[in-house]
């Protein structure tokens, strides 16, 4: 059975910075693209940042190009979203998801696998 468990999430401030965890088990890990999502209240899900198989190619949205970072330990099973400089805006539920083979797009239906989310609230 496959899991996908996000952590890290939580109250920040302004301008501070937050580290989100995805774990995947059941799975054969280094076979998924990686991605986050995030869906703030009223609003659709969107795409935030996926990374391929290897770690070595990475997509982002534009709006969290030069605050994010999303990386991958194979060996942990486990994708991260490094967040700085975080703005009121960023505040969303934020989500995992794997995507099996290559990286082939941004779009949810793209992904097979999700986790359940992690709370993200940045306060002014």
């Amino acid at each position: 059975q496959v899991q996908v468990v996000e952590s890290g999430g939580g109250l920040v401030q302004v301008g501070g910075s937050l580290r989100l965890s995805c774990v995947a088990s059941g799975l054969t890990f280094s076979n998924y693209s990686m991605g986050w999502f995030r869906q703030a209240p009223g609003k659709e899900r969107e795409f935030v940042a996926a990374i391929t198989r290897s770690g070595s190619n990475r997509i982002y949205a534009d709006f969290v190009k030069g605050r994010f970072t999303i990386s991958r330990d194979n060996a942990k099973n486990t994708v991260y979203l490094q967040m700085n400089s975080l703005k009121p805006e960023d505040t969303a539920v934020y989500y995992c998801a794997g995507q099996m083979g290559n990286l082939r797009g941004t779009k949810d239906y793209d992904y097979n696998y999700w986790g359940q989310g992690t709370q993200v609230t940045v306060s002014s």
